[in-house]
């Protein structure tokens, strides 16, 4: 396949354009890919998931991703391809720097957010039970890792159980969305995860 401008490989339209395209920039390298692959093993019929090879905090991610759309839209319009429909970041919450202002850059240009709070083992945990007390970095790996049999590089068995209760994880991260609404914190409080609507985005297709 040849490579646009922007460097990355030109998409174009064939036997697969009914399909979505998402681009996907995590901030770990082993954890979120693992996650993420039986997802896109199931929906490839649907959608396109691509999970770009640069990790990093999140301002720098988001950064990388603006970046990416920007050239994209831009061979777009030169007709060299055509751009991802939506581009996420996935990233923890944790004591990073800047964290605000990743945020905003990514509101201002239309990248889509999946961040848990303290990290995303937390979004694991939420596969087991609620969770609505606030969790240290260190006690959410910690119990995520009991509960799941593994660290961070996830298990098949481990993947395979939180492809299957999905469901449980999304509405119990629902219920703490609006725990947070209700009692006035700030949206994104500990404990808190928006990886479901990453995966929301993904099963949209599905028919």
């Amino acid at each position: 396949m040849r490579k646009g401008s922007s460097g990355r490989p030109r998409r174009v339209a064939g036997n697969f354009a009914v399909r979505r395209e998402i681009l996907v920039f995590t901030e770990g390298e082993k954890t979120e890919d693992g996650y993420l692959l039986p997802w896109r093993r199931a929906n490839r019929d649907t959608v396109l998931l691509e999970i770009d090879s640069f990790h990093g905090v999140p301002h720098s991610l988001v950064e990388r991703a603006v970046a990416t759309k920007k050239a994209e839209l831009r061979d777009q319009r030169r007709g060299r391809g055509r751009a991802h429909d939506e581009i996420w970041c996935v990233f923890d919450v944790d004591a990073h720097p800047n964290l605000a202002e990743a945020i905003q850059l990514a509101e201002a240009h239309g990248i889509s957010l999946a961040i848990s709070n303290p990290c995303i083992e937390l979004w694991f945990i939420l596969h087991f039970q609620d969770q609505t007390a606030y969790l240290s970095r260190h006690d959410a790996q910690s119990l995520a890792g009991a509960l799941l049999g593994c660290g961070k590089v996830l298990s098949r068995a481990a993947m395979d159980f939180l492809y299957g209760s999905y469901e449980d994880a999304r509405d119990r991260a629902q219920r703490l969305d609006a725990k947070h609404e209700g009692d006035g914190s700030p949206p994104r409080s500990n404990p808190s995860s928006g990886v479901w609507l990453l995966i929301e985005a993904i099963r949209a297709q599905r028919t």
